[in-house]
């Protein structure tokens, strides 16, 4: 039997919502115990010196360019940034060239994973056939070579008869259905949210109202499919009654949001930096603050990366013309205790939506620090201050809008099963 004991450590619990001194005694990569008295004697311990010790953080919604476009992130790559991240689970989207939309495509990308990726992969296959909304893929065969969730990713369905029947039968499988809640007539080409500042410049713009709309058409085949449905980033007050409503009349919804949208906001966009166009656009101060006050109540469920590599060439364009997304694995943890340090959220509430909310959406048992999970864990200094230097990033593509920001808070290992596999040099 290999034991492990983390002594010193401040646990963040988000299942107990508790932050405490401590110790976590670990076996074979399973949790054991934790506590506050005096440690068992172990002979392998690791001082953790007062820093915090949290659940591995579980990302859904990670793109790895793997097939097509390995230039802009492979396995490899993603594993390191990953890592590096905290996060030991990554949940991988289907939009790769070609599609994750077979069983043969599905098994090639978990073979890459599992060579290639320190971290724990779970990967999510296409909805319909190459994401073009028109006919529903096997979801049964992809379920059972591993598909974790179902998701046209940011291809919005936009033919209703072929959605309802997706959900419908993913429904009688049991499957995860992730959605993201768009009006896709109102929001195609734009590349900003609409109002004062689009306007002023000259940028194509889209209401925060297409968020609602396409949110309150997922929910209304919700009503009727009684499918498990994920909205993948819900970003816009406007949006959050009717998520509490579909919640309170017992639907079988949770929602998630992006730590850009939770940090930073339209203005950030300035003079055309396209490192912070995003999909959906930045919003105003006044959603993001919305968000956070939703993700503290526990209204919006999940906090992720939405982590999209894109390489220069893609970045280096007009901003309407610029490709979309952000790489945001290794920054997911930093930026989000920025929420933490102007007092929003405590460090329990983050870790619930990074941890914890995931894991149990997916029907995992790690997320936690109870008896029985997996020993997948961060240590990190929530107080070390630092700027970030994208070139330092373990990403291939390196399109993060925090570059050379001031930021407080870093990883400073890594651990899945029990297995350290990262640690800041």
């Amino acid at each position: 039997m290999s034991d492990l004991l983390f002594t010193n450590a401040r646990l963040i619990d988000p299942e107990a919502n508790t932050d405490t001194l401590g110790w976590l005694h670990v076996r074979d990569g399973i949790i054991q115990r934790q506590g506050s008295d005096i440690p068992p004697s172990i002979d392998t311990i690791i001082d953790c010196r007062g820093k915090c010790l949290a659940p591995g953080i579980v990302d859904i919604g990670v793109k790895v360019c793997e097939p097509g476009e390995r230039h802009k992130e492979s396995y490899k790559s993603a594993g390191a940034a990953a890592a590096a991240g905290g996060v030991t689970t990554m949940v991988t989207r289907p939009d790769t060239t070609p599609t994750i939309d077979n069983p043969e495509t599905l098994e090639f990308v978990t073979r890459r994973a599992q060579a290639e990726a320190p971290v724990n992969v779970l990967p999510m296959a296409a909805l319909t056939k190459g994401r073009e909304g028109s006919e529903m893929t096997e979801i049964g065969f992809l379920m059972d070579a591993g598909a974790v969730a179902f998701t046209d990713c940011d291809h919005v369905i936009s033919n209703t008869k072929v959605f309802t029947r997706a959900l419908t039968y993913a429904r009688s499988c049991g499957a995860l259905v992730m959605a993201h809640p768009q009006e896709p007539i109102l929001s195609a080409g734009t590349a900003a949210t609409s109002g004062k500042f689009a306007a002023l410049r000259g940028l194509p713009a889209v209401s925060p109202m297409a968020e609602r709309m396409g949110l309150d058409r997922d929910i209304a085949l919700l009503e009727m499919t009684s499918a498990r449905y994920h909205a993948d980033q819900i970003t816009t007050a406007r949006a959050l009654p009717a998520l509490e409503r579909a919640k309170n009349n017992g639907l079988d919804i949770t929602a998630g949001t992006s730590i850009h949208h939770l940090t930073l906001n339209e203005l950030d966009v300035s003079d055309y930096r396209t490192f912070f166009k995003v999909k959906p656009p930045l919003r105003s101060e006044d959603d993001r603050q919305a968000v956070i006050e939703a993700v503290r109540t526990g209204l919006i469920d999940i906090i992720s990366s939405m982590h999209t590599p894109q390489d220069e060439e893609s970045k280096r364009l007009p901003f309407e013309e610029a490709a979309a997304g952000a790489v945001a694995m290794e920054t997911l943890l930093p930026a989000a205790l920025r929420l933490y340090h102007s007092d929003q959220l405590d460090l329990p509430t983050l870790f619930r939506a990074m941890s914890l909310n995931p894991a149990n959406r997916l029907g995992l048992n790690s997320g936690r620090l109870s008896a029985g999970a997996p020993a997948d864990l961060v240590l990190f200094d929530p107080d070390v201050p630092f700027i970030l230097d994208r070139a330092t990033l373990k990403s291939k593509s390196q399109n993060t809008p925090f570059d050379g920001q001031r930021m407080q808070g870093r990883v400073q290992a890594t651990y899945v099963a029990g297995h350290e596999i990262y640690r800041r040099a």
